[in-house]
């Protein structure tokens, strides 16, 4: 055993310095002064592998990256050195093959004593906490797949910097889910490489508690604080942690007192800051060196032997250097496991098969609808689920909430699972799913959609803990180890998604990009303008759209039940998966036209990219202007020219913002390219859709043949809040842009007044 730990210590000082000669300067975050992790984390895999864990999920810092990549993930060195050498293996260029591992993570199986492992280490950003959730979503998923009830066979290690353990919030979150029911995993082991410093800011600046693992205390988890320049200490309390963790299934710490040779990176210059210190560490020898002295003293090893295992490891360094020069990397497993029979998203419509058979509807309305007798439901529950069962059976009057709810069902028919998580998702916060029911006398919970047919998907809904961005990051990692769930996170206000904005801008949005690899993962936003001020209207979506390109997310904002129940089956109905960002309703979850006919759910229908209300030849000709929009004002829009009893006016709203849908459009306008057209929205003019869409609508126009010469904008003036919190003056400016939009003259017009802006913007635009 002392031999084992004293050939890894070899492997890690050596490889390091290894790639500082042959790389010198450049950044690689290395392990050096904390090389005794290395035996220590191998520690944890050997034990638990023996006590018969299949999987681990690892989650780590960069410091020590690449020493972890190679000694205990079994990543080529040649492949490591072929990164170092520029041979990018850019995912842009090779679309699924080529060695690009080293930018999405690894995996591996070990073996010990005849039992295997699977090591699977997490890609991440420079964000390095945020990964802790994400590694907790796959662990959950990885055992909900493996029916792990009992969490013996998956659990995750979170490798931590000490700064970043004491600084980031996003360790209290990952904490605080630990032990929820909805998120628990059997314990998870933390592994601080505390350096004592946080790039050049000293422990005194970085945290108010004596140590940087106060943080546990949260969950009473045990805290082993150890010598990082003692291995065999390292070892002892990692196998001490594997042990608790895999009896107590809690969470437990190790946190290894080390230091770090060089700067934040080998280009740094630390003793600008910390001179007393480095001058230290220059004088202290190397965890190796003293570990080699002890071992000489117990005549453990002599001092021929330390020098061969040294000497043969370097020349094992330099064939794999020059190996590297002509290494040729095996075909990336991003479409292997669970994702086997995916394939890149293709240029066309993509509709999937998302309709349904009507018998297939109407059982299922009246199974999901269906309350057992010695259940004593609220009676408005119980009049909601009578009418929502009623117009299943009608085949009219669909609101939002019953769509939802046949679209999970009939997927969960077909064997997919659903988990759908969020700030008070059981109830819905605007008192409309009624998914999770309670018993008026006992509290106790009964799920419809969790057992309303035999051999059905498994259904998860989970009132999460007051978080947006662990609970966002951890349902990113569930649907990243498994494809065959439609997985959803619900803000409780569209506007709190932005407490999540780092795992939306490094995972959700550049993640396929970056790993090469998918998440259908769907977002819930509701949005809208109702009055209730600035913090609950607007689900920023202008800040998606800014972030749409090469194809990475779709976002729409639908309005009608059934395109609603078409692109919540479509996200599992196909053979490629993609992040959904859907803007939801809040007032028209109730409004009397935001329903659907059954029509509309059966018979070859799909979901519709850009919709319009029907209307006869004879109607058609009467058209003078086309209002161009999405979402929620559409309603109050068409409600306006019901009022006004006018016949010149058409609106056709456009579902679906991207990838947007160019030939739906045209197709849908072309008839009305002799109109004036127009974009209306309620948001400012700086915020919601218009400043992504008006060059596409230019080109729209152009393909039509229109011969408008500018495209007029009628929404809220540029501001810097998304809405007013005076609820007098949000009516006065919804109903003057209803006003501009409906009787205007665009001729005379063009001004900012009310809070309202009408703005011509003239073609073509700059």
């Amino acid at each position: 055993g002392k031999k084992g730990i004293f050939n890894r210590l070899v492997e890690s000082e050596l490889f390091e310095q290894y790639l500082d000669k042959k790389f010198l300067g450049t950044k690689r975050y290395g392990i050096e002064g904390g090389e005794s992790m290395i035996p220590g984390i191998e520690q944890i895999v050997k034990q638990s592998c023996l006590a018969g864990v299949e999987n681990i999920f690892f989650g780590t810092a960069h410091r020590g990256r690449l020493t972890l990549l190679t000694t205990i993930l079994g990543m080529p060195y040649k492949g490591i050195f072929s990164k170092f050498q520029g041979n990018a293996n850019d995912p842009n260029d090779v679309l699924g093959s080529g060695d690009v591992k080293y930018h999405l993570g690894a995996s591996h199986d070990r073996e010990f004593n005849g039992k295997k492992i699977h090591l699977s280490l997490t890609p991440n950003p420079s964000h390095l906490e945020a990964v802790d959730p994400v590694v907790i979503g796959k662990v959950r998923a990885k055992q909900t797949l493996l029916n792990d009830k009992s969490t013996d066979k998956v659990f995750g290690i979170l490798i931590h910097g000490d700064a970043a353990m004491a600084g980031q919030g996003i360790v209290a979150e990952t904490f605080a889910m630990s032990q929820l029911r909805g998120f628990r995993t059997g314990g998870t082991i933390h592994f601080v490489i505390n350096n004592q410093i946080g790039f050049t800011t000293s422990p005194r600046y970085g945290r108010s508690a004596p140590y940087c693992t106060e943080i546990a205390k949260m969950v009473q988890a045990p805290i082993f604080h150890v010598n990082g320049d003692d291995p065999e200490a390292v070892v002892h309390v990692c196998r001490l942690a594997a042990e608790y963790r895999n009896l107590f299934k809690e969470d437990v710490v190790v946190d290894m007192f080390c230091y770090r040779r060089s700067g934040h990176n080998e280009a740094d210059e630390p003793s600008f800051t910390q001179p007393l210190m480095y001058k230290a560490i220059r004088k202290h020898p190397t965890t190796l060196k003293i570990y080699e002295k002890q071992l000489l003293k117990e005549n453990n090893l002599t001092s021929d032997e330390a020098k061969d295992l040294q000497n043969n490891f370097k020349n094992f360094l330099h064939n794999e250097f020059e190996l590297a020069k002509s290494y040729k990397p095996n075909k990336v497993d991003w479409l292997d496991g669970t994702w086997t029979g995916f394939k890149i998203a293709s240029d066309d419509a993509r509709k999937g098969k998302t309709s349904a058979l009507k018998e297939d509807l109407k059982l299922i309305g009246r199974q999901i609808h269906s309350i057992p007798k010695n259940f004593i439901a609220h009676k408005r529950i119980k009049k909601i689920y009578n009418e929502r069962s009623e117009s299943i059976e009608k085949g009219k009057n669909i609101d939002w909430a019953t769509a939802e709810s046949l679209a999970f069902a009939t997927l969960l028919k077909q064997g997919y699972g659903v988990r759908l998580s969020g700030q008070d998702v059981g109830r819905g916060t605007f008192s409309h799913r009624h998914a999770v029911l309670y018993d008026q006398e006992n509290e106790e919970r009964f799920v419809p959609l969790r057992h309303f047919t035999k051999d059905q998907g498994l259904f998860e809904i989970v009132d999460s803990f007051l978080s947006e961005f662990g609970v966002l990051g951890f349902e990113y990692g569930y649907s990243q180890a498994d494809p065959k769930t439609l997985v959803l996170w619900e803000a409780q206000f569209g506007d709190f998604s932005n407490g999540a904005q780092t795992i939306i801008d490094q995972f959700i949005t550049t993640g396929e990009r970056k790993w090469l690899r998918m998440s259908g993962l769907t977002l819930l936003l509701p949005h809208g303008h109702e009055g209730q001020g600035p913090e609950h209207t607007s689900s920023r979506l202008e800040r998606f759209l800014q972030m749409c390109a090469e194809d990475n997310i779709q976002v729409a904002n639908c309005t009608s039940p059934a395109n609603y129940f078409h692109i919540l089956r479509r996200q599992l109905l196909r053979d490629f998966r993609k992040p959904l960002i859907l803007m939801t309703p809040k007032s028209t979850l109730r409004h009397k036209n935001n329903t659907s006919v059954i029509d509309n759910f059966i018979n070859g229908s799909t979901f519709h990219r850009v919709l319009s209300n029907s209307i006869s030849k004879t109607q058609e000709t009467k058209i003078k202007r086309l209002v161009l929009c999405s979402g929620k004002i559409y309603f109050e829009l068409q409600d306006h020219i019901n009022e006004l009893k006018k016949e010149n006016i058409h609106i056709v709203r456009i579902e679906q913002l991207y990838p947007f849908p160019y030939q739906p459009l045209v197709e849908e306008i072309e008839k009305f390219a002799h109109c004036e057209i127009i974009w209306c929205q309620e948001e400012p003019k700086n915020m919601g859709a218009w400043k992504f869409i008006f060059t596409r609508l230019e080109n729209v126009l152009r393909k039509i043949g229109s011969k408008q010469t500018y495209i007029p904008f009628v929404g809220r003036r540029a501001a810097a809040s998304p809405a007013t919190g005076v609820y007098e003056r949000h009516l006065a400016n919804q109903k003057n842009i209803l006003r501009l939009s409906i009787e205007a003259d665009m001729g005379e017009i063009e001004n900012e007044k009310d809070g309202v802006s009408l703005v011509k913007y003239k073609l073509p635009i700059e």
